[in-house]
């Protein structure tokens, strides 16, 4: 059986230290490493000072086989990898023809031309293995020590994601002799960690050596991943029956596997039925729409969406009665339903959901706490509300109550 592979994911910037940028980098590295078998031991931030960037790297290569590192390549004065990379290996940069072909082609394509700063992006340290980057101007570099690998990367994420999918990666598993891996994801939602994991307990004693189950919540959902490390026939098969289990006793919450989302999700199932759908937004201002318009394509089955979040434009623009608005308030089951209702005449859809509610801080009241979000649903046939508590993290609420709603209708579809 292979041996474990080890990486250490080292980011740089003190943008990073101070809070003004958040390093999602490193997230999508691990997610990416852990597919072929590469676990990820730790991830090390650290500031533009070249003394910090070197003792990161020489702790690191010591404790893995794999440093990552993303940041700090670009042509001015703060950006010092490059620098950090020369003290390290003891060598002197040199302009590499291939970086400068890559950069004059990049500037060539938007009409500009290659300034004596953009230059400076293809000087590289002497005796790097260049990894072309076409969606920027920083190339990657590949390093090779005593068996050890050390990758440098820009830390601009779309330009990093190109760089490992297209060079690292595949070089990666070219170079390491990875053990065989395997994950399996099942998306939750409508139950809690602790009651899954109540529920699932005597599955997780009956788990076989090599597998193991881990929950990852986040507001409104709960991912169950299976992961497998053994000889790849035997866990293939054991993975399967154990999916199948794990399905069988999650299937009321289940809504999808891995990398889906629920805007997506609900979009198959109404392009499969030839449905269409409208909202209508009043606390989640526009979230709704937001995540439906994400999923490309979605023009097919979603006609559009109204942000009434004032009284008056509840009435104006949806026609909610203003004595319904009155004798209820805004955040009550009779007036959502009147939004849901009257957003799927006036869009002519199959299918709507509307939302109303108190996101807070302030708003709330004894009756209708920060928090309560009516949600209203509205297919053929059926129109039915549902109120939801979500607790006093205004944006924590607005992202719950938006994908709460989807899945309401999703369910209701079902």
């Amino acid at each position: 059986m292979s041996k474990q592979v080890s990486a250490e994911i080292i980011t740089i910037g003190d943008e990073l230290l101070i809070g003004q940028v958040v390093d999602t980098n490193s997230a999508w590295i691990g997610n990416q490493l852990s597919q072929i078998g590469i676990q990820v031991h730790q991830i090390t931030s650290v500031s533009d000072e070249i003394g910090h960037m070197l003792a990161s790297l020489k702790s690191a290569i010591e404790r893995v086989d794999i440093v990552l590192i993303t940041g700090g390549l670009g042509p001015t004065r703060d950006d010092k990898t490059k620098d950090m990379l020369c003290s390290f290996f003891n060598v002197g940069l040199e302009m590499n023809v291939q970086a400068y072909t890559d950069v004059e082609a990049y500037f060539r394509k938007r009409g500009r031309e290659v300034s004596e700063l953009n230059k400076k992006q293809a000087e590289v340290p002497m005796g790097c293995m260049i990894l072309s980057n076409k969606v920027g101007t920083a190339p990657g570099m590949w390093f090779e020590q005593d068996g050890k690998v050390i990758v440098s990367m820009p830390g601009v994420p779309h330009e990093m994601k190109f760089l490992m999918e297209q060079e690292v990666l595949g070089r990666l598993k070219s170079h390491f002799q990875t053990p065989f891996i395997l994950h399996r994801t099942l998306l939750t939602h409508g139950i809690g960690e602790s009651v899954l994991a109540e529920l699932l307990d005597d599955f997780e004693n009956d788990l076989p050596a090599g597998i193991q189950l881990a929950y990852l919540p986040s507001p409104g959902l709960v991912k169950l991943r299976l992961t497998a490390k053994g000889e790849e026939r035997q866990m293939k098969t054991t993975m399967e029956e154990l999916e199948n289990r794990l399905v069988s006793l999650v299937k009321d919450y289940l809504f999808g596997y891995d990398n889906q989302d629920i805007q997506t999700i609900l979009g198959s199932r109404l392009k499969e039925l030839g449905l269409t759908l409208a909202t209508a937004e009043s606390c989640t201002g526009g979230m709704i729409g937001h995540l439906i318009t994400s999923v490309p394509g979605s023009s097919a089955w979603y006609a559009g969406s109204t942000i009434t979040y004032s009284y008056e434009s509840k009435t104006r623009v949806l026609g909610v009665p203003a004595e319904l608005i009155q004798k209820h308030g805004a955040v009550s089951e009779e007036v959502v339903l009147s939004m849901v209702r009257n957003v799927r005449e006036k869009l002519g859809t199959d299918c709507a959901v509307a939302t109303s509610g108190v996101a807070g801080p302030g708003g709330g009241t004894a009756e209708k706490p920060v928090g309560t979000v009516w949600v209203g649903v509205a297919l053929p046939g059926r129109v039915f509300a549902k109120k939801l508590q979500l607790g006093d993290n205004r944006l924590i609420t607005i992202r719950v109550a938006s994908e709460s709603a989807l899945h309401l209708l999703r369910k209701a579809l079902e």
